[in-house]
């Protein structure tokens, strides 16, 4: 079994697509699968979920984390093998960004976002090297894609930042990717 932990950032709600949440349960089941720890935002709710549940129901080990003042939105009533509750939003961004090897966003709203772009600016200013992917689900990232690229088109950041997150289309894809990505 592998000692390798992966963070999920990913929507506390389903979304409009069915494949959102079957994305979600399939990355869950090969988290387990693959021996991987799963580090999420604690929360039974949205495809966040969806990811928890498939990967316990299979076996995988969990670290949750969920500030305060969530608890009662997102509160996991799912068996998490640990749970951190901290003070605020950037505590739970940190405290899951340190406890993992790999970033993964699946689909998902401002909060998402906000998660994506602290993890990916920490890398374009050097602060880690870890390895992030975008779940592609049925194309949901490619607006997002498509402005990265415009802001690197209008000189607001090096033509590097694209190359320090990877996007994948399938849970599968992403296995390999990370089993790649983390053998290095």
């Amino acid at each position: 079994m592998s000692n390798l932990s992966i963070c999920v950032f990913c929507g506390s709600r389903a979304g409009g697509r069915p494949a959102y949440a079957a994305a979600a349960r399939a990355t869950g089941r090969i988290f387990a699968e693959n021996g991987w720890r799963l580090v999420y935002g604690a929360g039974d709710v949205g495809i966040m979920g969806e990811v928890a549940q498939a990967a316990l129901s299979a076996g995988a080990p969990s670290l949750g984390v969920i500030p305060v003042h969530l608890m009662g939105r997102e509160r996991t009533r799912q068996q998490t093998t640990t749970t951190v509750v901290t003070e605020d939003m950037h505590e739970r961004k940190k405290v899951m960004f340190m406890n993992s090897d790999a970033v993964v966003v699946l689909p998902g709203g401002a909060g998402s976002l906000d998660e994506f772009f602290e993890v990916l600016t920490w890398a374009q200013i050097g602060l880690h090297r870890k390895p992030i992917f975008l779940l592609d689900v049925e194309g949901y990232w490619q607006p997002l894609k498509s402005l990265l690229q415009h802001i690197v088109r209008e000189g607001f950041a090096e033509p590097a930042m694209l190359t320090l997150f990877q996007t994948v289309s399938t849970p599968e894809e992403l296995a390999r990717a990370l089993q790649t990505a983390l053998a290095k």
